[in-house]
């Protein structure tokens, strides 16, 4: 899996620690859990989209690009990470948003990720529809604008998490472990792809678990298996065959962004246990299926933090009726 070919930036800081969480491991009761902090890396607030970003964005500027134009919802991670990456790089950042997650206030529509990306310098262009987004886009596209999908979710951007399967089956090797099952959040695809692939490719004994945070599980393995496969023809790899990878949608709930009261319960229990906080729309979902999961069996579980904190302060009206003071 030699990476070095491909133009990358330097943007977080690598490895992200692999933590034990003995106290969440004795609530659930089960085998150990450990959790992978890609929350903690550093530039933006941190999160999963800076691996993605290194390659994207290592591509932008070999390509003479000065300007980066991408999407997402109102709340969306990838949009603030990549406004910050473009602070960091002198890019000049457009992020054409929509309004896709049914909610509505001050806090969802003025605070956490969307004044972070305004802190950070990017232009943002808030869209009713996606008629008013393409229309944007049309307007604010030029020459040496290079344009990446939602989430940062391509073949290329999928390289940054195969790196990651690299990087943390190495620490599990330091500790020991050699299969373990890994939790990790399936929203726009490339994260979890990345994984998939770069565990697949190791020959690592483990299993992966996706848990769809957004669309339905049908939906989440096609697009999973299309981005690995299109990451692995550019490492000049035969596609994946992805038999140690399960897809679920049980924790969605109403949908995309929608909260539900076992995602509030779930990050409640990360809370209170070993002092992490997680996020309304990814990995509060997806440890609702990581409870599940490690209150089975005996193989270690490993929970890929993906980040999202500002997002939190989206939802806070909600937060606080449920964990305020009384």
């Amino acid at each position: 899996m030699d990476l070095s070919a491909f133009p990358r930036v330097a943007l977080g800081s690598w490895p992200t620690p692999l933590d034990d969480a003995p106290r969440l491991t004795a609530a659930l009761g089960g085998p150990p859990v450990l959790l992978k902090r890609d929350d903690v890396n550093g530039l933006g607030a941190g999160g999963n989209k800076l691996r993605k970003l290194e390659f994207l964005l290592g591509r932008a500027l070999a390509d003479g690009a000065d300007t980066v134009i991408t999407f997402g919802a109102l709340q969306t991670n990838h949009g603030r990470q990549t406004a910050a990456a473009c602070a960091k790089l002198g890019l000049r950042c457009e992020l054409v948003l929509t309004a896709k997650v049914p909610m509505d206030g001050d806090a969802y529509e003025r605070s956490g990720n969307i004044v972070l990306d305004h802190m950070f310098g990017a232009t943002v262009h808030v869209c009713a529809n996606a008629e008013e987004a393409d229309e944007v886009y049309a307007r604010v596209n030029h020459d040496k604008a290079v344009t990446l999908p939602v989430g940062g979710s391509n073949g290329l951007g999928t390289l940054g998490y195969v790196a990651a399967a690299a990087e943390l089956v190495d620490q599990l090797h330091d500790r020991g472990i050699g299969a373990a099952r890994i939790v990790v959040p399936q929203g726009s695809g490339a994260t979890a792809a990345g994984i998939a692939l770069g565990t697949e490719l190791l020959g690592w004994p483990g299993t992966v678990h996706a848990p769809s945070v957004s669309h339905p599980a049908a939906e989440t393995e096609q697009e999973l298996r299309a981005l690995a496969t299109e990451a692995a023809a550019l490492l000049g790899a035969p596609a994946p065959e992805l038999s140690h990878v399960t897809f679920t949608d049980d924790t969605v709930g109403p949908g995309y962004g929608v909260p539900t009261p076992e995602m509030w319960d779930v990050l409640k229990l990360f809370a209170e246990t070993e002092g992490v906080l997680l996020d309304p729309v990814y990995t509060g979902k997806a440890a609702v299926k990581l409870r599940e999961i490690a209150a089975h069996g005996d193989t270690p579980v490993v929970f890929l933090h993906t980040g999202g904190l500002p997002g939190f302060y989206g939802y806070a009206p909600q937060a606080v009726a449920r964990f305020g003071p009384r």
